[in-house]
């Protein structure tokens, strides 16, 4: 059997790795363009990455980066790049494109749809997607006019594309060969596609259809990949300048401080950068800027498509038409007013088409739509946007802008080249630095030990970011340390090793509550509370050289510190007491602290005894004692009538039990007994007692009430500090 020819060979490859684009792209190409022989396209004037070279970056520490690219071109001019598919989103969002000259028309920018491919090759009017040979591609050209050049060159419409066995050799099979038939002027025409060296269609329309195909396919050859082509339509020598944002890693900075014994330091501050682009950094004014402005991802690549439902036709048997009255009662105004109660838009339908009718697909303005409606759509835009030239204004701030309120920029002096997946250290601050020696102690951190440390001052006149701090003394390593945001002529504190020479044993003493102030406020006593406490920290220093020594302590916003008068530091969470740590000699720091607590009581809730309390403190006034006594003594007056008439409650009872027992004897007594008549005469006296006692009861309980009464209506009075 034969080998297969190039088409043949894209076939098989196909159906044994159906996603392989870029194999299919390769191969299609590479067959048609063996026998189509076209003029290359010409779009504009092509211009180069290299021609609008990348000039400037700005890495933020939000996670992007700016990049400005500038140069030269002349004419109309088309300019390539490349991006990640992952990138175009970004791309859309930021880019800015400028013409400086102000000559030009407004710059177009085009790029590669992320519809699959086979999406895209479907909507050309010739169909590449199933990978056709020649032959079968000719063969969908039937009714079109080429131009074959052969051993007999001939000029027709295709009628057709035929396979045919032609004989080899004797002792060999037939080998299937493909055949194209034209009508030409002198009839029709025959020819092997084999003996064909150049085809060219004759409709122009047909082969830029052909020559979009392909080169769709030819983006194909690296699927991670789009192209995005920026137009400059113009006349004359031009400078352009194109801008946009893409996600970048957050860039870092590393610090080295040298201490020398003397007390001088040397500071020196590297930041960290990497190049993950696909593209390389040749000679670009690089700016680093710390700061966290607002940055979001949103996916404005991908083509977004409303599903619709389908909607089948109804069909109806054939009527015949009908043909109705006008009813001639029905004035204007009675039927704007059904339409109106139908619920049918007056004015605000027609101020919507009016707004719509300037606006395209997408937002974009109609190219049909009316002036007075373009109009309107451009007034709209104008309000709620941000022109071109205000954007790319902003642009140019933020790269070559100083101290940008919430950000900071470092500008590298010296152009940068950095190859594209490679990272470079590059120095931002190197100089003398203002330090001072000290230790640092916080129980929180190591109960035993303080730290090591420097007060450092930025004296750079730059913001220093973040970052790790490796600390060099007698020309050694001595530790690391970690440096936080510090603006200019800011200090910080940074500890980098464990101070073994000298030793802290903090412990605490508590003090009794003392009762410092009574008042009394509507029925509600309130008292004043003093709580106290104290920690006291032992310091030894068993080394050769005295030592600065700060201590931390935790700042409470409840408590209130009374010792030692003033902190040396005070920060959000922390007090810092300064303390000379002698060799040898041992000292201490006490830490004093009181509480004011108030705490409110209802008077009501205190028994005699409760109040007695205050009635002996000395810390309670001579006023509010004497009313806490005339309290006393109310409640006791209350207390007594609650008693007296308790008294006669009970007695009432007692009664009650005793004629219960006088019944069940008299039910046994003959009536005519003395005892029978004893009983009865005791009955009388009982009830004449107990309607006595019921008297008294009310009485006793009008007094009570009134009593309590007298005694709420004092204590609300009461406000008596």
């Amino acid at each position: 059997m034969s080998t297969p020819g190039p088409a043949h060979s894209l076939s098989a490859c196909r159906r044994g790795r159906p996603a392989r684009a870029a194999t299919r792209a390769t191969a299609v190409a590479a067959a048609v363009a063996s026998l189509l022989a076209w003029p290359a396209a010409t779009l504009a004037e092509s211009v180069s990455r290299e021609a609008v070279p990348l000039e400037k970056v700005v890495v933020f520490t939000s996670g992007v980066g700016y990049f400005q690219h500038g140069g030269e071109v002349e004419g109309d001019a088309t300019v390539r790049l490349d991006f990640q598919t992952d990138e175009i989103n970004d791309l859309l969002k930021s880019m800015v494109v400028q013409d400086l000259s102000g000559e030009g028309a407004a710059p177009t920018v085009n790029y590669a749809s992320r519809d699959p491919i086979t999406k895209t090759l479907a909507s050309f009017a010739i169909d590449l997607t199933d990978d056709p040979s020649i032959g079968t591609l000719l063969g969908r050209l039937r009714g079109e006019r080429v131009e074959l050049q052969a051993a007999s060159p001939v000029t027709g419409t295709i009628l057709g594309v035929e396979k045919r066995l032609v004989p080899v050799s004797d002792d060999r099979p037939p080998v299937e060969k493909d055949y194209i038939t034209v009508l030409a002027d002198d009839g029709l025409r025959t020819l092997a596609l084999e003996t064909v060296t150049r085809i060219r269609l004759v409709d122009a329309d047909l082969q830029k259809e052909l020559e979009k195909a392909l080169a769709v396919l030819a983006s194909a050859h690296d699927s991670d990949k789009k192209q995005v082509t920026i137009r400059f339509p113009g006349e004359g020598r031009r400078d352009v300048r194109i801008g946009y944002v893409q996600e970048m890693p957050l860039w870092k900075t590393s610090y080295r401080l040298v201490l020398d014994d003397d007390g001088k330091a040397f500071l020196q501050g590297w930041a960290i950068v990497e190049n993950t682009t696909d593209h390389d950094w040749n000679e670009v004014d690089l700016t680093l800027v710390s700061g966290r402005p607002i940055s979001f991802v949103m996916d404005l690549y991908q083509p977004l498509y409303v599903p619709r439902p389908e909607v089948q036709p109804e069909v109806y048997a054939s009527l015949l038409p009908q043909v109705y009255g006008q009813d001639m009662l029905a004035s204007e105004d009675e039927f704007l007013g059904r339409r109106l109660a139908r619920g049918e838009p007056q004015v605000e339908m027609e101020m919507m088409v009016d707004s719509m009718a300037g606006m395209g697909s997408g937002g974009m303005p109609a190219p049909a739509a009316a002036p007075g409606m373009a109009a309107k759509a451009m007034s709209r835009g104008r309000r709620a946007g941000i022109s071109l030239g205000e954007a790319a204004a902003a642009t140019q701030s933020l790269a070559d802008g100083g101290d940008l309120g919430e950000l900071f920029r470092y500008a590298i002096r010296e152009p940068v080249s950095l190859a594209r997946q490679q990272s470079a250290m590059l120095p931002i601050v190197s100089g003398p630095a203002e330090v001072e020696k000290l230790a640092v102690y916080d129980e929180q951190v190591l109960a035993k030990h303080p730290l090591s440390g420097v007060r450092l001052k930025n004296t750079t006149g730059l913001s220093l970011m973040q970052g790790p701090l490796t600390v060099y003394e007698a020309d050694a390593y001595a530790g690391d340390a970690r440096i936080e945001d510090l603006p200019p002529e800011s200090s910080r504190l940074m500890t980098y090793a464990v101070d073994l020479d000298v030793e802290v044993a903090p412990r605490s003493e508590l003090a009794p509550e003392l009762l410092t102030a009574v008042k009394l406020a509507k029925g509600t006593l309130i008292e004043t509370r003093k709580l106290a406490r104290q920690k006291v920290y032992d310091i030894r220093n068993s080394g050769d050289e005295a030592v600065a020594l700060l201590v931390e302590h935790p700042l409470e916003p409840a408590w209130t510190l009374t010792a030692p008068a003033k902190p040396a530091e005070t920060t959000r969470d922390r007090y810092r007491f300064a303390v000379d740590a002698e060799p040898g000699v041992p000292t201490s720091l006490t830490v004093a602290e009181e509480q004011i607590v108030h705490r409110s009581f209802a008077i009501t809730t205190f028994n005699d005894d409760g109040i007695a309390v205050y009635i002996r403190a000395q810390e309670v006034s001579d006023a509010v004692k004497n009313a806490l006594r005339e309290v006393v003594e109310k409640k006791q007056a209350l207390a007594s009538l609650a008693r007296d008439r308790t008294d006669r409650e009970q007695e009432i009872a007692a009664i009650g039990e005793e004629q219960s027992r006088i019944r069940d004897n008299m039910s046994r007594l003959d009536r005519t007994s003395e005892l029978y008549t004893r009983y009865v005469q005791k009955f009388d006296e009982q009830e004449t007692r107990i309607e006595d006692l019921r008297e008294e009861i009310a009485e006793l309980l009008e007094q009570e009430q009134q009593a309590q009464a007298a005694l709420d209506a004092f204590l609300v009075s009461l406000e008596i500090e």
